[in-house]
């Protein structure tokens, strides 16, 4: 199944549910008042929407999510590689690090990450 698109405001409607998912929709309301300044009725409209592009689902006024953040993210970052790098992950790495200082440990982080897909 492929992954939903969801735009910028979705997604930040979309952290918010994954940090307190179960959740009451009256409460979320309350919640993307406070974090979002959204009205009721924007939220409701965000919930409608992605209930129907089956990223949440809303049973009995609990909302809780269908796709994960990890499946949003890879399908992010997918996009923009074959988007803007012609699909050419050594592309982006270049250009994410060029202006990127790693530390030791990210370099540690990154060997570790090649090194365990090698032994795939």
């Amino acid at each position: 199944m492929e992954t939903p698109k969801i735009f910028e405001s979705e997604f930040r409607f979309c952290q918010i549910l994954w940090n307190n998912e179960p959740i009451n929709s009256t409460d979320l309301v309350k919640v993307c008042e406070e974090k979002l300044s959204w009205k009721k009725s924007t939220t409701y409209t965000v919930i409608r929407r992605l209930v129907e592009r089956g990223v949440l689902k809303n049973e009995n006024a609990i909302v809780t999510s269908v796709v994960s953040k990890d499946a949003v993210q890879v399908s992010e970052i997918n996009d923009l590689v074959e988007r803007t790098f012609d699909g050419s992950l050594p592309m982006f790495i270049a250009a994410f690090t060029k202006n990127q200082e790693l530390s030791k440990e990210d370099i540690e982080a990154i060997r570790g990450m090649i090194e365990a897909y090698e032994e795939k």
